[in-house]
């Protein structure tokens, strides 16, 4: 799978940030903070990212795989950071800021699937996975930042680190047994990953319906949401 996407991808050429991605629906400045809502809603990834934390080393209700322990902690942090980085991001949205929303991102999304692997498949191969993983989404994201200041943008490798993923998880959850019990967590962050970027795909056409919010702050809610659930089965589940 993965090599049909990185031959389809390389087919297809490079892919350039069209500026127009900067143009949200909701730009309403309120208590002197531009693009308000697409800004705060982002509070919400903080409040997970450290309740997360919270639960794996203060209460210690988080049941995790021992030797994936860092995967769990990056992945806390880069949910947390996403709150910091796609805030800022909202308040100037350019594609320089746009790199301090992506490169949380692509951490948390690859300690996501170092921990689907250490569950699912191998332990001691999640924990290896860990830190190339973690380097090949930063490094997708600084690909095409430079790219971008070259004039020849192409965002391909980042598109491959957010995506695949998205398809690579469902398969691993469906072809092997984890060693915990309650696994439904991943399908509903999953769920919720595909409702959010519903929802950034129609931006404007929420806003223009229900007024107040708009698509965009809906696909932080919603993410933050998908992320909380699994919390909440990391907390449930117990050893199969």
């Amino acid at each position: 799978m993965t090599l049909v996407a990185v031959i389809a991808l390389a087919i297809h050429g490079p892919i350039p940030q069209s500026q127009s991605y900067h143009a949200f629906a909701d730009t309403r400045t309120i208590w002197g903070i531009p693009n308000f809502f697409d800004v705060i809603s982002n509070l919400a990834f903080v409040l997970v990212g450290l309740l997360g934390l919270y639960e794996s080393f203060v209460n210690n209700t988080i049941k995790m795989v021992t030797e994936n322990r860092v995967s769990y902690t990056v992945f806390f942090i880069g949910v947390a950071l996403v709150g910091l980085g796609s805030g800022y991001y909202h308040l100037v949205p350019s594609n320089e800021s746009l790199v301090w929303d992506r490169i949380p991102m692509t951490i948390a999304i690859m300690a996501l699937v170092s921990i689907v692997v250490g569950e699912f498949v191998s332990p001691r191969l999640g924990a290896i996975l860990l830190f190339p993983l973690v380097a090949s989404g930063i490094l997708s994201v600084l690909y095409w930042y430079w790219t971008e200041t070259t004039g020849n943008g192409d965002l391909r490798p980042y598109v491959l680190v957010q995506f695949l993923p998205m398809i690579v998880i469902p398969v691993i959850l469906v072809c092997f047994d984890s060693v915990f019990t309650k696994t439904g967590g991943y399908w509903l962050l999953l769920s919720a990953y595909v409702i959010a970027k519903l929802c950034e795909h129609f931006d404007r056409e929420i806003f223009h319906v229900a007024g107040v919010v708009s698509g965009h702050t809906l696909k932080h809610l919603a993410a933050a949401v998908g992320i909380y659930l699994l919390l909440v089965l990391f907390r449930r589940r117990r050893l199969s």
